[in-house]
């Protein structure tokens, strides 16, 4: 059976107070959660564009604008949550590279926190008509641009990681084929060799001999398995 992709589980003091990282922890990734994290990134750059364009419709009185913005920030907030803290479904922060994406120079976690809480207030502001509404707008208007960049690269990050994850896989499924085949050339060289027994052995080898031919048979299947699997994976 081919094993999943082991990645270190990196964990970190801004999302794990006081535990650092501890170098033990091994997480299996699929495909399927780079799939799911990609989505989940992706989200967030959707949903920031969506949530400005209706607060902007908000503060100009359109009805039911305010409400749909706060669906968008509800959506944004949970995919950033769950990627960074980890869901049912993702690990959150399971690299290096992911962890410097959202804490090291980039400051990722610290721009889209900024942009949550200003988007909040901006909506609070909004559907209260302070006086402060249309400078908190702007300002969540003026962060958008730089925001989007800040995604892009992070969502870049996890497209690169599941590249690396399917590489990793496909060198795995190679290294376990290969093993395969070579268990297969030394069966059948011992049906064969068993077979020459067998032979020699007269009347008393016979069943000896139907069952070195059963195993040739099952090596044959097994090397034709292997060429399939190693073409599939030469792919």
């Amino acid at each position: 059976m081919m094993a999943s992709a082991q990645i270190r589980l990196v964990q970190n003091d801004e999302t794990d107070s006081g535990n650092g990282s501890n170098g033990s922890d091994i997480k299996p990734l699929s495909g399927e959660v780079f799939g799911a994290l990609i989505n989940l990134s992706g989200r967030r750059r959707f949903t920031s564009q969506r949530l400005v364009l209706y607060a902007v419709l908000a503060s100009q009185g359109h009805d039911g604008a305010a409400k749909t913005a706060r669906e968008a920030l509800a959506l944004f907030r949970g995919a950033h949550t769950a990627l960074v803290k980890g869901s049912d479904t993702v690990p959150g922060i399971f690299c290096e590279e992911v962890r410097e994406a959202y804490f090291g120079k980039l400051a990722g976690d610290a721009q889209i926190v900024y942009f949550i809480n200003l988007a909040e207030r901006t909506l609070n502001a909004i559907e209260d008509r302070l006086r402060d509404a249309p400078a908190l707008l702007e300002e969540l208007v003026r962060i958008t641009t730089p925001l989007l960049s800040v995604l892009n690269q992070i969502t870049s990050v996890y497209e690169e990681q599941s590249k690396r994850h399917a590489v990793l896989m496909k060198k795995q499924l190679r290294g376990i084929m290969t093993d395969i085949e070579t268990i297969a050339k030394q069966a059948k060289m011992v049906s064969f060799n068993a077979r020459i027994v067998a032979a020699r052995a007269g009347q008393a080898g016979k069943e000896f001999s139907v069952v070195a031919g059963v195993l040739s048979n099952i090596t044959t299947e097994i090397d034709d398995l292997v060429r399939a699997a190693l073409s599939g994976a030469a792919a």
